[in-house]
């Protein structure tokens, strides 16, 4: 499971699962990045849940 993140200057991919951990960067800074991954440890949960309503499973 993962997601893309988009911002002003760039973009980066996150896994979810197993744990989180950045993919892929794209131009995001180390700030924006740090930001980022506070807010997916924050909203994980319901993060998971959005995508398997969307995708299923």
């Amino acid at each position: 499971m993962h997601i893309h993140v988009h911002g002003h200057a760039g973009e980066a991919k996150f896994w979810i699962e197993p744990q989180i951990e950045m993919a892929q960067n794209c131009g995001l800074s180390r700030s924006e990045l740090r930001l980022v991954r506070r807010l997916i440890e924050e909203r994980e949960d319901d993060i998971q849940q959005a995508w398997r309503k969307h995708f299923g499973g």
